[in-house]
């Protein structure tokens, strides 16, 4: 497992004991987001520091700082071959970089404000942004064109992702709810309400059935893709949970908080 922490280190832990495996020093600023390449061989990470950056998951080293973006860096991902990692900022940018090189391939734009969160999409042929313009946008990956925006959120989106047979798209908001949406068309689909507060994380299941959300309400909430019931409301954390997401085998859900823990 990888956190992101505003000590500005990335920590890697054991998920079996939760002990503290690695912890990976490099950054200027608060780190924003993590991420794991689908081999599991690397790590990449983004930054208020407004550098993105590659590291070594064995050993914790260093390997690529990835530089271009004008402001913070607030999420990061690779493709699913491994080949490609996306990120948004706060310069309204989403870019796609090369990951073996470092060199920047493309530059998305069209957003009007921040960059909140980006995903590629299960064959790795599209990417969907999500920003405090209160929109989302899919992207062609290899002509890097908008092909989609989907409205309907009444405030800022926090978070995205596709669904895993790349069907559908999942958004978070500050309006405090979840909504599901065509990923083909941009037709919304759900309405998920149920937080209290701010919906800061989003993801699916593995298996597609089921959405984990975060809030700063401090819960973790389970729904159901197919009917939007909420299934499950997950309680603990004493302060705002920032992150969330399924264990590969979707037996597990692993938040992160404000709490620190």
């Amino acid at each position: 497992m990888v956190s992101g922490s505003s000590d500005y280190s990335v920590y890697m832990w054991n998920s079996s004991t939760g002990a503290e495996l690695l912890q990976l020093t490099g950054h200027n600023d608060e780190v924003t987001s993590v991420a794991f390449s689908p081999d599991g061989n690397y790590i990449v990470s983004g930054s208020w520091d407004k550098s993105v950056r590659i590291w070594n998951s064995s050993t914790g080293a260093e390997l690529l700082q990835l530089t271009g973006h004008n402001e913070g860096v607030t999420s990061v991902a690779f493709s699913p071959d491994g080949k490609y990692i996306v990120s948004g900022s706060w310069d309204e940018s989403v870019r796609i970089w090369n990951s073996s090189t470092g060199a920047e391939l493309l530059q998305l734009t069209g957003h009007t404000h921040v960059v909140t969160s980006v995903a590629f999409s299960p064959d790795g042929n599209y990417i969907v942004s999500g920003s405090l313009d209160r929109s989302v946008h899919i992207w062609n990956l290899s002509t890097g064109a908008e092909l989609l925006q989907l409205t309907g959120h009444n405030d800022e989106v926090t978070s995205v992702a596709f669904s895993p047979d790349g069907n559908y798209i999942v958004s978070g908001s500050q309006d405090e709810s979840v909504r599901i949406w065509n990923s083909s068309t941009g037709a919304e689909l759900l309405q998920l309400i149920g937080h209290n507060d701010e919906v800061t994380s989003v993801a699916f299941s593995p298996d597609g059935n089921y959405i984990v959300s975060g809030s700063q309400d401090k819960s973790v909430r389970i729904w159901n893709l197919s009917t939007g019931a909420e299934l499950l409301q997950l309680t603990g954390h004493n302060d705002e949970v920032t992150s969330v997401a399924f264990s590969p085998d979707g037996n597990y859900i692993v938040s992160g908080s404000r709490d620190k823990s």
